[in-house]
């Protein structure tokens, strides 16, 4: 429906980025929508580029669509980095686009204007397309708002992803959509073929586009909400005295933890000692030990409690590390 699309197109207006609705596909997710894409730019064995650490979705998805992932590193120091130089070396012949988290599930690493700049150099260099993923956009830890890659110009093929599953806290609702930007006669051809794979599954119901724009005009409200509490619950963890890794928006902490000597995993020690679930860092590709994953979105109350407890069983494992 335009209207759905309309409001799509408005809620970039609001981040500054003008957005032709006609430019916009509306799916059930944004994994739906990396199907679509992926469908689109790559024929069985091509090449996609993804960062890593980063959420392990990919692998299925690309699995499901008998595409390849290759990882290119995102490194720490004092803030999280592109390895510019180690991902134009991963560039191979069937390499047909880069994946960006913007910001990045689970560093929090927001993409910056330089950074955008040498990406979209890049893909330009070799032909390939930018996909964006802005699910967490709305959740900057400080007072500026992150700029969306909506925003032009675009040197080449670029495709922005987000949804109402982070934007308005409503996964249950399955409200996802792709942007298609870049220079019109790319744009038009890309969106010519999308089109085809969107119509050939018809995955959106009518009631959720109908619903959509109410939805987006109300997100302010639980975006507050939201964003209050995984601040809180951030500065709760670091006045504990737990070394979190520097992060600039989202919904997630990486959390430096002492390494278990003799191997083993600090993330099963905690399950399975003091009840405490956390993410291992390994999940998310993080090859250094001790480094663990938290949710900010709990509960204040049981937030607390969590990191009361995982300051308690460091403290009785002090000689075992």
């Amino acid at each position: 429906m335009r209207s759905a699309r309309e409001a799509v197109a408005g809620y970039y207006r609001d981040h500054g980025a003008s957005v032709d609705p006609d430019a916009v596909v509306l799916t059930t997710s944004t994994s739906e929508g990396y199907g679509y894409l992926f469908r689109l730019l790559c024929d069985a064995g091509d090449e996609v580029l993804v960062a890593q650490p980063s959420y392990p979705l990919f692998d299925f998805l690309a699995d499901l669509e008998d595409v390849r992932l290759k990882t290119y590193p995102l490194f720490y120091d004092y803030g999280w980095w592109i390895d510019f130089a180690e991902l134009e070396r991963r560039i191979g012949p069937r390499t047909r686009a880069i994946v960006v988290v913007h910001p990045n599930n689970p560093t929090g690493h927001a993409t910056g204007v330089a950074e955008r700049g040498r990406l979209e150099g890049i893909c330009a260099r070799h032909g390939l397309a930018l996909i964006v993923d802005e699910v967490f956009l709305d959740y900057p830890f400080g007072e500026t708002r992150l700029e969306s890659f909506a925003v032009g110009p675009h040197a080449g093929g670029t495709f922005v992803l987000s949804g109402m599953s982070k934007i308005a806290g409503l996964p249950q609702m399955k409200v996802g959509w792709i942007v298609g930007l870049g220079p019109e006669e790319v744009r038009r051809q890309a969106m010519g073929r999308m089109e085809v794979i969107a119509d050939t599954f018809l995955s959106m119901n009518a009631p959720a586009q109908l619903a959509l724009p109410a939805w987006l005009a109300g997100r302010g409200e639980i975006q507050r909400q939201i964003l209050e509490r995984v601040m809180q619950n951030l500065a709760a963890a670091r006045a504990a005295g737990l070394e979190a890794l520097q992060v600039e928006a989202g919904w997630s902490a990486i959390l430096r933890l002492p390494q278990r000597g003799g191997g083993g995993e600090v993330a099963e020690e905690l399950l399975r000692e003091v009840d405490v679930i956390v993410h291992p860092g390994s999940f998310y590709g993080i090859a250094e030990s001790g480094r663990v994953v938290v949710s900010l979105i709990g509960r204040v109350e049981e937030f607390a409690l969590g990191l009361e407890r995982i300051v308690g069983w460091m403290g009785r494992n002090q000689a075992r590390y």
